[in-house]
């Protein structure tokens, strides 16, 4: 018999497998990001103290769309670059989450990059 396969749950283990190589540090913090069905957000984490350092999300008051999309994706990319360099942090090792680097996703990242971001 075919069983369905759960999305969600390859995803985590896509994203585990990640986070096995990937650590946020004070030096370089990680900048996760999670899309779902109608929002996207972003952190920049220190995995060492275990402080969200910077956050951003298409609910925040300086996003004009309040959808997830590719135009949200470039918003919420440029808002928490410009955050996190308020905070004087400029390189960041880029988390995608388990999901693939592709539309949403991908745009974040470039967004972020174009704000002076280095990842």
């Amino acid at each position: 018999m075919v069983t369905k396969i759960n999305r969600k749950a390859e995803r985590e283990r896509r994203h585990a497998r990640v986070r096995r190589k990937i650590s946020g540090t004070a030096e370089y913090p990680r900048l996760c990001v999670y899309r779902s069905n109608s929002n996207i957000y972003a952190q920049i984490i220190d995995d060492v103290a275990g402080n969200t350092l910077v956050s951003a999300s298409t609910l925040d008051k300086e996003v004009k769309t309040k959808y997830s999309n590719k135009e949200a994706a470039k918003e919420v990319g440029t808002l928490i670059a410009k955050r996190a360099i308020e905070k004087n942090i400029k390189s960041v090792v880029y988390d995608r989450g388990g999901y693939i680097y592709h539309g949403v996703v991908k745009e974040l990242a470039e967004a972020a990059r174009e704000a002076g971001l280095d990842f």
